[in-house]
């Protein structure tokens, strides 16, 4: 039973958190395209499946947890220092991802379709009037721009550094007397 419960938990972070870390890393870039070409429907496109890819996974994910925790269990490792510190990382993780990262991109996302929905949208800023009317540098429904993407980038970075270190953490389980 243990090493169902070990596969099924390796697998679930594979299927569930990569795709998580690999959409919410593109994601930040993408938006800069958008934001830089408010008329290019392509990286709007973009933007809004790398943000489904986000919420969608992010929300599987929560399966690696239930089976790491069975899998822990059955292993009688629910004390150990390594897993104690691990689960404590995810849960940091998750909270980063949920608080910091999908938030933001929901932000940059809606501030970006502002932008795009906007008739005539390059004129009225060539004429220094943005989508709500105030101004070139206010264009955008949420008046995002470049600074936004570079610290949802740094959230995103944050958010796969938490997860390097679980998996590391798992791979090596310092302390362990169940061998590596």
């Amino acid at each position: 039973m243990n090493k169902f419960l070990l596969a099924v938990h390796v697998l679930a972070a594979i299927v569930a958190v990569g795709p998580v870390t690999v959409a919410a890393s593109m994601f930040p870039p993408s938006a800069r395209k958008a934001l830089a070409e408010p008329a290019d429907a392509q990286a709007l496109s973009t933007v809004r499946v790398l943000h489904r890819i986000c919420r969608l996974y992010a929300t599987v994910g929560v399966a690696v947890p239930v089976f790491g925790f069975a899998t822990a269990k059955n292993m009688g490792v629910l004390g150990d220092t390594w897993l104690i510190v691990s689960i404590a990382l995810t849960a940091l993780a998750a909270v980063v991802l949920a608080a910091l990262v999908l938030p933001r991109q929901t932000a940059l996302m809606e501030g970006i379709e502002g932008i795009e929905g906007v008739e005539g949208v390059e004129e009225r800023i060539e004429q220094g009037v943005g989508a709500g009317g105030e101004g070139a540098a206010n264009a955008g429904a949420g008046r995002v721009g470049p600074r936004d993407t570079a610290r949802l980038a740094m959230f995103t970075g944050l958010f796969n550094l938490l997860w390097a270190t679980v998996t590391i953490l798992m791979i090596v389980r310092p302390g362990s007397t169940t061998g590596a």
